[in-house]
This record gives C-alpha cells, sequence and structure tokens, in this order.
C-alpha cells in the first residue's frame, strides 16, 4: 500500500489518502494538481489535497493516523 500525505506551512503532514500501487498514486496527483510554483502546488477542489500545498508519498505509514480513516484509491470520479 502506498501512502499520500498533504503538507502546508506551519501543520505537520496529514494522511490524506492510500492507493493500491504507486502508479495510481502518482496518477491522481498528476490529475489533482492544477499548479506549482515557488515550491507550492494548487490542488482540484474536491481532491483530497484540496487544502494543502505540497505533497509526499510512502509505501509505509509515515504518521500515527489510520489509513482507514481517509480515502482508498480515490478517483476523479469520487468528486
Amino acid at each position: 500500500m502506498y501512502y499520500l500525505y498533504g503538507s502546508k506551512p506551519g501543520v505537520s503532514r496529514k494522511l490524506v489518502a492510500t492507493f493500491d500501487s504507486e502508479q495510481q498514486l502518482l496518477a491522481y496527483v498528476r490529475w489533482a494538481t492544477l499548479s506549482e510554483d515557488k515550491g507550492r502546488s494548487k490542488f482540484e477542489q474536491g481532491s483530497s489535497l484540496a487544502s494543502y500545498q505540497g505533497w509526499s508519498y510512502a509505501s509505509e505509514p509515515q504518521t500515527d493516523e489510520g489509513a482507514s480513516a481517509v480515502d482508498h484509491n480515490p478517483t476523479p470520479s469520487m468528486l
């Protein structure tokens, strides 16, 4: 499983979604990203990253948050 994290200045990163594959995760981030400027990103409203300015991912959990509390394999059609 792959874990997608959202980040913004002054706030710890937060688990926002999980994916079965790295390919799915990266495709979702490509779709959700509207623009990038000076290290800040703007994301599609309604996406798991909507309220964040950056993202990262890992193949192992990086926080104590429960994966069951976030969307699994979100897609644009879920909006």
